[in-house]
This record gives C-alpha cells, structure tokens and sequence, in this order.
C-alpha cells in the first residue's frame, strides 16, 4: 500500500542528513541516518567498495562537497515501514558525480538507513 504524501515528505526529510554530510564533508549527520549495521556497496575511482558504512564515514570526513557540489533527493517509493530514495550527487570533492541508492526502514517511528549501494559515473574515474 503506497502511504500518504507527508510520509514522503518524512523520508526526504532523512534522507538530507545523508546529503547534508556529503556537502559539510562531516559525518556527523549521516551517522543520525544510517544503523550501526549498516552496508555500503559500490566502487570508488575502480576500487570496490562492500561491507560496513563506516568506509562511507572516513570518504565523508575525509573529503568535503566541495564549491560545485549539488546533489537532489529523489523518493522512489514509501510502502509502509520500507522507503527507496535515489540521491544524485554532482561535484563532490569538485570532481565526482554520484547515483546513490538509500534502503530505509521505518524502525521505532523514525526513517533509518540499512544500505547504500551507488554508481560512480565513469566520466568522472580517476585513472
């Protein structure tokens, strides 16, 4: 069943905190979003990357957003306790752009983050 748009608006609204890291280069608020079991998925400049979304937190605090950084939140789907949101990122570290798949769950009334998986667009791999 597709739940009610101010739930939507809810999952947007926790979805920032993972944007708000991004852009400050400060994983304090990803941190909010995301279980302490959280996985993260992906490859960075050709590296793969796969296991706990602690490796997100030292690339977050390691490299800010950067002066061209921008990113947009997209809510794919809300059914219930399960959320899908699509995050596209430009410019981080005024280089790479970035597809980001969150899975959230509604645990305990609040919206939480229980993986990340994300393309790397290959125009912007370091080689």
């Amino acid at each position: 069943m597709r739940d009610p748009i101010k739930e939507y608006a809810a999952v947007e609204e926790a979805a920032m905190k993972f944007v708000r890291s991004v852009a400050e280069g400060d994983s304090r608020h990803a941190r909010e979003l995301f279980t302490e079991d959280a996985v993260l998925f992906g490859c960075l400049d050709e590296t793969p990357e796969r296991g706990s979304i602690e490796q997100f937190y030292r690339n977050v605090d390691t490299v800010g957003g950067g002066e061209k950084f921008k990113a947009r939140i997209d809510v794919m789907a809300v059914e219930e306790t399960l959320a899908v949101v699509r995050v596209l990122e430009e410019g981080w570290g005024d280089r790479i752009d970035f597809t980001d798949y969150l899975l959230l769950l509604k645990m305990d009334g609040q919206w939480k983050c229980v993986a990340k998986a994300y393309n790397q667009n290959s125009d912007t791999i370091a080689k």
